[in-house]
C-alpha cells in the first residue's frame, strides 16, 4: 500500500486521509466521505481560560466548519470535547440536518446536548457490525480511555470504529489504552490503516482529570501486524501529547508496522 502527501482537503472519490488535529480525521473511502471526531474550535480553551492546562491550541485548525463540504457520515467515538465538539458539531448539524451521527448508545444524551436534540443518532456499542451506508461497513471496537467504563445497561461510553469501504480497512481505535481481548479483535478485523493516540499516561494527568492513551511504544506494539501506522492526539495540547522529534524518530526505525505521520492542512493519499 503506497502513501503520497499532497497539499489541501481531500478530493472526493479519491482515497485518501485528512487529518484535522487531535484525533480528528477526514477520511475519503474512494466511494464516501467519513469525519470521525472532529475538533474545529477553541471551546477548551474559552472554557479553560486561566486554569492550569489551558487548552490553548498548539495548531491551527487546518479548516473552518463552516467550509467542510458534506460528509456520508459523521463517527464520534466518545463525548469529551475535543471528540463530540458541540462548537463544531452543532454547526455542522445545521448545514446539513439529515446527517447521521454514529455515538456511543451510552452517550446517547450528551449527543443530544452537544450536536443538537433533533440531531440523527445511530447509537452503537461494542462488537456489533454496523451498515450505515451502501457499500460501507462499521465493526465497532470497545475503548479504555484508562477503563472500559459502561453504563447500567452494560453499553461501552468508549468506542473504536473499523471502517471497510471499497476493499480498504481502516481502524480508529478512539481514545484508549491497552486491554485484554484488543489484540484478538484487530487481528480479526485485520486493517490496513491503523489511526492510534500516542499521548501516552500518567499519573500526574489522571490526577488532573485527563485520562490517557497508548503511549507511542504500545500503539506501535498493538499495530505490529497492520502495514501502517497513523499516530494522532499529540500537537494540540501542551500538556498532554508527544514530542513530534520522538514519533519520527520511531518512524525512522520501524518498518513493521510503517509508522507515517499526518500533517496537518495535507492529504496522504492512498494507492
Amino acid at each position: 500500500m503506497l502513501i503520497e502527501r499532497t497539499p489541501g482537503f481531500p478530493k472526493k472519490g479519491v482515497p485518501g486521509l485528512f487529518w484535522m488535529g487531535q484525533a480528528g480525521f477526514w477520511i475519503e473511502t474512494g466511494r464516501h466521505s467519513v469525519l470521525i471526531d472532529p475538533y474545529l474550535s477553541d471551546s477548551l480553551a474559552r472554557k479553560y481560560t486561566g486554569k492550569k492546562n489551558d487548552h490553548k491550541r498548539m495548531m491551527p485548525a487546518p479548516v473552518l466548519v463552516g467550509d467542510l463540504p458534506e460528509p456520508d457520515l459523521v463517527l464520534v467515538t466518545h463525548s469529551h470535547t475535543d471528540h463530540m465538539d458541540p462548537e463544531t458539531l452543532g454547526p455542522l448539524l445545521r448545514r446539513f440536518p439529515e446527517l447521521t451521527f454514529v455515538v456511543p448508545a451510552a452517550c446517547r444524551d450528551t449527543a443530544k446536548q452537544k450536536i443538537g436534540p433533533f440531531a440523527n443518532l445511530l447509537l452503537a456499542d461494542a462488537d456489533q457490525d454496523l451498515s450505515p451506508l451502501e457499500g460501507l461497513k462499521l465493526r465497532v471496537f470497545p475503548a479504555a480511555h484508562e477503563d472500559l467504563r459502561r453504563d447500567e445497561l452494560g453499553q461501552h461510553f468508549f468506542l473504536g470504529y473499523g471502517i471497510e469501504a471499497a476493499g480498504l480497512k481502516i481502524y480508529h481505535s478512539g481514545d484508549s489504552i491497552p486491554f485484554v481481548g484488543l489484540d484478538e479483535r484487530i487481528r480479526h478485523f485485520a486493517p490496513d490503516i491503523a489511526l492510534l493516540p500516542v499521548n501516552g499516561r500518567d499519573a500526574i494527568r489522571l490526577a488532573n482529570g485527563i485520562p490517557g492513551n497508548f503511549t507511542l511504544e504500545e500503539a506501535i506494539e498493538i499495530a505490529r501486524d497492520v502495514p501502517i501506522l497513523i499516530p494522532h492526539h499529540w500537537g494540540m495540547f501542551s500538556f498532554n501529547t508527544r514530542a513530534r522529534k520522538e514519533i519520527e524518530q520511531a518512524a525512522d526505525v520501524f518498518s513493521a508496522p510503517r509508522i507515517v505521520l499526518p500533517q496537518v492542512g495535507e492529504t496522504l493519499m492512498i494507492g
